[in-house]
């Protein structure tokens, strides 16, 4: 039996549906510094394709909600950098809440464990954002 397994090329985006796209559009590119790339649609059914580095993108949609949103399957999303303090503070300057302030942890997995530097704040559809450094991943 041939392996139907696909093969694996890493994280390539991930889709928000944001209840103000032009605010959500502004924040991830001037507070967060991501670059936007396609955007297509129109109204409530426009959406924006931006590069996160490394091949990795935030999707955004319209025709979000402002009523409050029970979690689901997106528990977080981390974003790969190098310093972690400035990329929370351009966050927090673009209006993004504090969720968990830059911290460095041990992560005791297998097969070693690993020192990481986080934190997390809170986008503006109350998407939790994780900046995430760690030298060897």
């Amino acid at each position: 039996m041939a392996d139907t397994q696909l093969a694996q090329h890493g994280f390539h985006h991930i889709a928000l549906r944001v209840a103000d796209f032009d605010a959500s559009v502004k924040f991830y590119t001037e507070g967060i510094g991501l670059t936007q790339v396609l955007s297509w649609g129109e109204g409530q059914g426009r959406a924006v394709m931006l590069d996160a580095g490394n091949g990795n993108y935030v999707e955004l949609f319209a025709g979000g909600t402002t009523e409050a949103k029970p979690e689901g399957t997106l528990l977080h999303f981390a974003l790969r950098c190098d310093d972690v303090d400035a990329a929370m503070q351009r966050a927090l300057a673009a209006g993004a809440g504090t969720h968990m302030a830059p911290t460095a942890l041990t992560i005791n997995g297998l097969p070693a464990p690993k020192n990481v530097y986080i934190a997390f704040c809170i986008g503006p559809d109350g998407e939790l954002i994780e900046f995430f450094h760690c030298k060897d991943m």
